[in-house]
């Protein structure tokens, strides 16, 4: 566990307060019964405890820290938290302007391997963004990345439970933003095999899905963008686990994401990841090329525009 050092004595009271660990009158430590407090305690928590100690010490609110950083305030508050992690550039920032000494610098740079990115699904937008390379295997929809508005609207719309009105345009709007992935520079290697049965689909209006077919076509000739096709007749199929998305960090280091229902999974292991890797090797091999894809979905759109 992290001890960062101040004043000469180490802050190991963060460990005992989030641990439970509490002393008596003697100065024996107890832990707290479960039921009181019984949670797994990770270095992201530790560290979160820090910094909220450390931004109080400055006479700081979250809303202020927020704004002198440029994020929003839940991102401070999910740090803090422990439920997002603390990335390296972010932390000597933090150092910086908290005048910590590289105290969070150095707890980052100590979190272990196995907890970098464990259970932090919510921050695969941000490893999405900063991403070298992705790969993107989707067996029901068009991918997030490659969505229209409209597209990702009557998605959204089909949720269940149902979405209010707000929450569908909020999603919306936060899907369209991930997509400037698409004009970063450094452009990003993006490879993307859909089943043939996504581009038959009806669901909704069939103008939003031909506009889709149109914006797909249109992102086949984008040069950091491939695009292959799983034909539905196929002897051999290795995606019928379901989706699957690769991405290599900006440090290079090699994740793995698969969404499915009420959960959705982040691995960071080498052998996992080397599995998933093998597995969207032979999808790659069993699709399509990108020029079949490129002539199958064309005489597709031939024939829906030739219907209008």
């Amino acid at each position: 566990m992290t001890t960062v050092m101040q004043g000469g004595r180490p802050y190991i009271s963060f460990v005992r307060l989030l641990t439970g660990q509490q002393r008596d009158g003697t100065g024996r430590r107890h832990v707290m019964q479960p039921g009181k407090r019984n949670r797994r305690v990770s270095s992201w928590h530790v560290i979160g405890a820090q910094l909220a100690h450390f931004r109080k010490r400055a006479g700081l609110t979250q809303p202020a820290l927020a704004e002198r950083l440029g994020v929003g305030e839940d991102t401070i508050a999910s740090m803090e938290q422990g439920r997002r992690a603390l990335k390296l550039d972010f932390a000597i920032e933090l150092d910086e302007l908290l005048d910590t000494k590289e105290a969070l610098e150095v707890a980052v740079r100590k979190v272990p391997r196995e907890e970098r990115y464990k259970a932090f699904v919510q921050d695969f937008v941000e490893y999405e963004r900063d991403a070298v390379s992705l790969f993107w295997y989707e067996t029901q929809l068009i991918p997030g990345l490659l969505q229209t508005e409209a597209y990702a609207r009557l998605i959204f719309s089909c949720h269940y439970p149902p979405l209010e009105v707000e929450e569908i345009e909020n999603r919306v709007t936060t899907r369209l933003d991930r997509q400037k992935l698409l004009e970063r520079k450094p452009r990003p290697l993006l490879h993307f095999i859909l089943e043939e049965s996504i581009l038959y689909s009806e669901l909704g209006d069939p103008e939003v899905m031909r506009e889709q077919l149109l914006h797909l076509r249109r992102c086949m000739d984008l040069p950091f963008v491939s695009i292959q096709i799983m034909p539905r007749k196929t002897p051999k199929h290795a995606g019928l686990a379901g989706p699957l998305v690769l991405l290599e960090t900006q440090d290079h280091d090699q994740l793995g994401y698969a969404e499915m229902h009420m959960r959705s999974e982040l691995y960071d292991d080498p052998a996992h990841v080397s599995a998933l890797m093998q597995k969207y090797g032979m999808l790659r091999s069993q699709a399509l090329t990108v020029e079949e894809s490129v002539r199958l979905l064309d005489a597709l759109l031939a024939a829906l525009l030739g219907e209008t």
